[in-house]
């Protein structure tokens, strides 16, 4: 197991190899933030960019989606996995924000996990990426990142993941190692065909090592 200086070396490498690392779901406020990122399980964050725009512009506020059944919003979504459950989702997320929340999105975990389509981790996306709140989203990418560096072991549960994390990485950068983590699964340490041969945290990287011979 890599320990807390191992650990921060390699977010370091990743960081410095994908300086710019940052959320790639685009939306104007709160509220279709925490959309985008209920509509990215299971989809790229760049097939939600594609679909979100005519959603957003039709229902620009939780009011006027709560105001809308599923079947108005499937069409809006239907290029994407899971449609018929996310628009339920969409739909109840609106009218519990505006039943519970005054049409506000809010900013404690577990308040935004009574949201439906709101797991632990869009919470902590929301949390992090909206309001400035410290917190360590574990998705795939991170999960695979850390299982395969051996910063966690390889059954290990999300939060079990996410909470190796947060005791290793200083709080102040929880969000930008997220980030970078994320980055290096994608473009690095793919699920298929990781590029070990040339990755720069080999040394450290049994997986990688075992992978390339």
């Amino acid at each position: 197991m890599l320990n807390n200086e191992e650990i921060n070396t390699a977010i370091q490498v990743m960081r410095t190899s994908f300086p710019n690392a940052g959320t790639t779901l685009k939306a104007d406020n709160p509220f279709h933030f925490l959309l985008a990122t209920i509509l990215s399980a299971q989809s790229t964050d760049k097939s939600v960019n594609l679909t979100t725009p005519p959603l957003f512009a039709t229902y620009p506020t939780p009011q006027s989606l709560a105001a809308a059944e599923p079947g108005d919003i499937e069409p809006y979504i239907q290029s994407l996995g899971l449609f018929h459950n996310k628009a339920r989702f969409l739909v109840g997320c609106a009218r519990k924000l505006v039943s519970d929340y005054h049409g506000h999105v809010p900013r404690d975990r577990k308040e935004l996990m009574t949201l439906p389509g709101v797991g632990r981790k869009v919470a902590n996306v929301v949390m992090a990426e909206c309001f400035n709140i410290p917190a360590f989203p574990v998705d795939t990418h991170v999960s695979r990142v850390a299982r395969r560096l051996n910063i966690v072991p390889p059954k290990a549960t999300p939060l079990q993941i996410e909470k190796r994390l947060m005791a290793a990485v200083p709080r102040k950068h929880w969000l930008a190692a997220h980030h970078s983590m994320i980055f290096w699964g994608r473009y690095q340490c793919t699920s298929r065909n990781p590029q070990c041969a040339k990755c720069p945290l080999l040394t450290m990287c049994q997986y990688g090592q075992d992978n390339v011979i």
